[in-house]
């Protein structure tokens, strides 16, 4: 009998935003095509962000081999590609919300002085809010950080369950523009995710503990909250995450059905013997149909 899709969802907007910091591998593969089926499967809309603000760290070519590498696998944005290193002037106003409302101020603190005076929370040092009233007298500011309180910012992740985080406890006033003058990721991405009116975002867990400074900013800022589902994290024999950082192996775009299929094992569609026998364009529409995301259900990593 041949499945059906879901109910069609016509104001689903999707999008896979990865950092061109050099070429896709396979566990940024997998948040590619898991964001991808996602929103295929719902009839919505998927689009490619480049997130590369932060330009010291961006490869030269990297932007275009990533979308060599989605095209081989036959994924292409439905919109223009959207630029982050375009948006400069977009994050400025979103920073000046910040500024007027009172919930973003100067810090002057370097990262040794943060090391010797905080607690350690869940992605490192606790800002411990040196600069939350004032700069100290003879210190010029570095950066900017927004003021967060005990109150928990809690929501629903399609896979993960229900989160909690304290801010304040967990991860303190975090910077939105840095020291060198570049805008922070957390800040970016909510501006990015408004402005393309992102509904859905798909991608891998080890986000998921930016995700309640995200929420945290769209309430400053009076912006949606999209819905949210963190998908599996590859991870290598020693348990680390694949990145460029781990010397994860690029992904070989010359032979896309293999992986393909082999990114569908891992993401638990359990796809037939058959398709190897196939080609990648039968094997995504194969899994643009079959897409059952409760098969991943509180799964946050895997080993590849």
């Amino acid at each position: 009998m041949r499945k059906r899709l879901s109910l069609p969802d016509p104001g689903y907007r999707g999008r896979f935003a990865p950092s061109p910091t050099g070429p896709l591998h396979f566990g940024s593969l997998v948040a590619a095509i898991g964001s991808y089926l996602d929103a295929k499967h719902h009839h919505g809309i998927w689009l490619v962000r480049m997130e590369d603000l932060d330009v010291p760290r961006c490869a030269a070519g990297a932007a275009d081999d990533i979308l060599r590498t989605l095209a081989a696998f036959g994924m292409h944005s439905d919109e223009a590609v959207l630029y982050q290193s375009r948006r400069t002037a977009a994050y400025e106003d979103a920073l000046r919300k910040l500024q007027s409302c009172g919930a973003a101020y100067p810090c002057c603190c370097t990262r040794k002085e943060i090391a010797d005076s905080a607690l350690n929370g869940i992605e490192g040092h606790v800002y411990p809010g040196t600069c939350r009233n004032g700069i100290p007298s003879g210190r010029e500011e570095r950066a900017w950080r927004v003021r967060t309180d005990n109150q928990a910012i809690e929501f629903d992740d399609a896979l993960q369950g229900h989160i909690t985080q304290h801010l304040e406890l967990d991860i303190g006033d975090f910077v939105v523009k840095r020291a060198d003058g570049l805008f922070a990721y957390q800040l970016a991405v909510v501006a990015d995710d408004a402005f393309q009116n992102i509904t859905h975002i798909v991608r891998g867990a080890d986000l998921l503990a930016s995700t309640p400074r995200q929420i945290h900013l769209q309430r400053l800022l009076g912006l949606p909250e999209p819905r949210y589902m963190h998908l599996p994290v590859a991870v290598n024999e020693a348990g680390e995450k694949l990145s460029k950082q781990t010397l994860a192996a690029p992904v070989d775009a010359s032979a896309p059905l293999a992986t393909m299929l082999q990114v569908l094992e891992f993401l638990q569609q359990q796809p037939p013997a058959e398709l190897s026998r196939t080609d990648v364009s039968t094997a995504l529409e194969w899994a643009i149909l079959n897409w059952d995301a409760s098969r991943l259900r509180g799964i946050r990593t895997l080993p590849l």
